[in-house]
């Protein structure tokens, strides 16, 4: 298996839930780590956690919606950490209600996150990669992005966009040695998530399994690589 020590991972929605776990899942791996999330105050957390753990990180806080701001974060933790060998795009919102009841602004700020959010951040990086000829890139995608259900049009929507691009650019880059994964967990208890319910982690898919996973995975051996992997919790009901 692969040693992560040294590599260095860029990490969206890195302030809490999944985006937490991974960072400090790969932080204790010894994988340096470029952090982006939504504002400075929202990265005061986790970069307390790095800095206890003596972590080698640098955070910038960017709206991944913007191209703008997305681009000039990467440059920008580029400069202090190098280019990267793994991304991990997770940065994502959520939306529920009937078709006819979401507004297109609605519809367009989901897809400008879960959709556009990965496109600015990817290409801002992948030249990094390309030119390494070697990396690691692992969109998180849902089991919405499987299978809709009512009341979930266009956050489902966005992430079976996800797979669909994921997919695509896998094939892409493949020339490159750059592996592209997309995860598609079940409800993972998060934040986001949970909404007023009681927290049950005998129940539901934690972000520390997610992180896990992720980190077992980018162990592989370059040669192979898991394409798609869908997550779910045993017994949440």
């Amino acid at each position: 298996m692969q040693n992560l020590s040294g590599k260095k991972a860029l990490i969206t929605g890195a302030s809490r839930g999944i985006g937490r776990a991974a960072a400090l899942a790969l932080a204790a791996e010894g994988v340096h780590l470029g952090l982006t999330a939504t504002s400075e105050k929202s990265l005061e957390g986790i970069t307390r956690e790095l800095e206890e753990k003596e972590a080698v990180f640098a955070a910038v806080a960017a709206d991944v919606a913007s191209e703008e701001e997305a681009s000039s974060a990467v440059k920008s933790l580029e400069e202090e950490l190098g280019t990267f060998d793994i991304v991990i795009n997770n940065a994502g919102v959520g939306t529920r209600g009937d078709f006819m009841d979401i507004p297109s602004e609605e519809w367009q700020r989901v897809f400008q996150t879960n959709v556009m959010g990965i496109v600015h951040i990817t290409q801002a990086a992948l030249p990094g990669m390309i030119e390494k000829n070697k990396g690691d890139i692992i969109n998180i995608s849902s089991m919405s992005g499987l299978k809709g259900t009512k009341g979930s049009s266009a956050y489902s929507a966005s992430k079976f966009a996800v797979i669909g691009m994921s997919e695509s650019l896998m094939q892409e880059v493949r020339q490159h040695n750059i592996r592209v994964s997309v995860l598609t967990p079940s409800l993972v208890e998060t934040e986001m998530t949970r909404d007023g319910m009681e927290r049950r982690p005998d129940k539901f898919t934690q972000p520390e399994d997610l992180a896990e996973f992720m980190t077992s995975q980018l162990k592989l051996e370059q040669r192979t690589f898991v394409k798609t992997a869908a997550l779910w919790g045993t017994n949440p009901f």
